[in-house]
C-alpha cells in the first residue's frame, strides 16, 4: 500500500487539472479503510445549478470519471436534490450521514475546496461502514490540501491574466486530453482519462470525436478602439467581452483568451445549428451591452467541427477562416466554416470522421 508521502508526490506529479481529482479518489480508498468515494462538483446554466459526480472509485477497484465537456445538463440532480452534500457546501465543514443507525455505515461530506467566494465547487462523498476515526480525518484533510494548493498552482498557470479566461497553453493541453471522447467502444470512464494522459501526441490526433467543435471571436475594429479611447478602456472592453462569454455560454463550455481581441470555445454538442445558436446569443449580447466610455461594439464569430485528423492549430485556422468571412462581409456576423464550404464558398472538402463530403 503506497504511503501518504508517496500519494502527495503523485498529486503534485501532476500538470492536468483534470486528473487530479482521480489521483484524490485513489489515494483516499488506498490510505483509509473505506467503501468509496465519491467527487461531486457544481455546474451551472442560466441561473440552474446541479451537481455532476467528475470521479469515482470503490474498493473493489470500480469507478469512473466524467468529461464535463460531454455532459448531458439538464439529466444532472439539482443542488436541493442533495441535502447533505448542499449542507456541506453551504457550511463548509464535514457533514455525516449515518443511513443505517448511529454506529453502521455512513457517508461523509467533505468540502473539496475551501474558499466560499471561489467559483469552484465541490463536494467529496466518503462511504465507509462506521464513523470516520479522528485520525482518518486528519489524513483526508492533509491530502484534500495538498489537492487545494496544486488545484490552485494549476488554475493559475492555465488562465490568462487579464480576462482570468483559460489561456492558450490549456486550450493545447484541453485538445489532447479532455476532448478525448475515446473511438473505441469499450474504452471508458477511468480508463479513458488515464489513457489521455499518455497517449504520445501524434496518436492523440487521431482519436478526436466528430461532436467537439471549436469557434473564435474577434472583436470588431478593435484596434479602433485602442486607438480612439486608450489601452485602459480597450483593457476594459476586453474584460467585458469576457464576462458577457462566460454568462452566455455554458458553464461546462471552455473559454479562452488566445491574444489580443482574439477568444475561442471549445463545446461538445450533438448539433451544428445548436452551436451556431450559442454563438448568435453570444453575438446579440455582445451587440446590445453598453460599453462605458465606448458604447457599442461588435463581434465576429465563427466555427468548425473538431475531426479525428485535427490539431488545434488547423482547427484554429478553420475557424479563423470563417471570422475572416465574416469581416469582410460585413462584421457582427456568424459563421460556420463548414457551412460555408457546403455552400461553395471555400474550396474545401468538410470531413466528417473517415468520409469526404464535397
Amino acid at each position: 500500500m503506497a504511503t501518504l508521502t508517496e500519494h502527495i508526490i503523485k498529486l503534485t506529479d501532476h500538470r492536468d487539472r483534470e486528473l487530479l481529482e482521480l489521483t484524490l479518489s485513489k489515494a483516499l480508498i488506498d490510505l483509509l479503510r473505506i467503501d468509496r468515494v465519491v467527487i461531486a462538483r457544481v455546474l451551472s446554466e442560466e441561473g440552474v445549478k446541479r451537481w455532476l459526480e467528475v470521479a469515482s472509485l470503490d474498493v473493489r477497484g470500480g469507478g469512473k470519471v466524467v468529461d464535463p465537456l460531454r455532459v448531458d445538463f439538464d439529466s444532472l440532480r439539482e443542488l436541493a436534490d442533495e441535502k447533505d452534500r448542499l449542507r456541506c457546501l453551504q457550511t463548509r465543514s464535514l457533514v455525516e450521514y449515518a443511513w443505517a443507525g448511529e454506529e453502521g455505515p455512513r457517508i461523509s461530506f467533505i468540502p473539496l475546496f475551501a474558499d466560499s467566494a471561489s467559483d469552484d465547487e465541490g463536494v467529496i462523498e466518503v462511504h465507509s461502514g462506521s464513523a470516520l476515526s479522528q485520525g482518518q480525518v486528519q489524513v483526508i484533510e492533509d491530502i484534500v490540501h495538498v489537492f487545494r494548493n496544486m488545484y490552485r498552482l494549476l488554475a493559475y498557470s492555465d488562465r490568462d491574466a487579464l480576462t482570468g479566461l483559460l489561456n492558450r497553453k490549456s486550450l493545447d493541453d484541453t485538445f489532447y486530453s479532455a476532448v478525448l471522447e475515446e473511438m473505441d467502444h469499450g474504452l471508458e470512464g477511468e480508463t479513458a482519462v488515464l489513457e489521455a494522459s499518455v497517449l504520445p501526441v501524434a496518436e492523440r490526433r487521431h482519436r478526436v470525436p466528430p461532436n467537439y467543435w471549436l469557434g473564435t471571436v474577434d472583436v470588431d475594429h478593435f484596434g479602433v478602439i485602442n486607438d480612439k479611447s486608450g489601452h485602459l478602456i480597450a483593457e476594459e472592453v476586453l474584460l467585458l467581452v469576457a464576462r458577457i462569454m462566460n454568462n452566455t455560454f455554458r458553464t461546462y463550455d471552455r473559454i479562452y483568451r488566445l491574444g489580443g481581441e482574439q477568444f475561442a470555445v471549445l463545446m461538445h454538442c450533438p448539433d451544428e445549428a445548436l452551436v451556431l445558436a450559442a454563438f448568435e446569443r453570444f453575438r446579440a449580447n455582445m451587440e446590445k451591452f453598453n460599453f462605458p466610455q465606448v458604447g457599442r461594439a461588435t463581434a465576429c464569430a465563427g466555427f468548425t467541427r473538431v475531426t479525428a485528423d485535427d490539431s488545434p492549430s488547423t482547427t484554429l485556422e478553420r475557424a479563423e477562416r470563417a471570422v475572416d468571412y465574416a469581416q469582410r462581409n460585413g462584421r457582427n456576423q456568424v459563421h460556420s466554416y463548414d457551412d460555408l464550404v457546403r455552400k461553395g464558398l471555400f474550396g474545401d472538402a468538410v470531413k466528417v470522421g473517415a468520409v469526404d463530403i464535397f
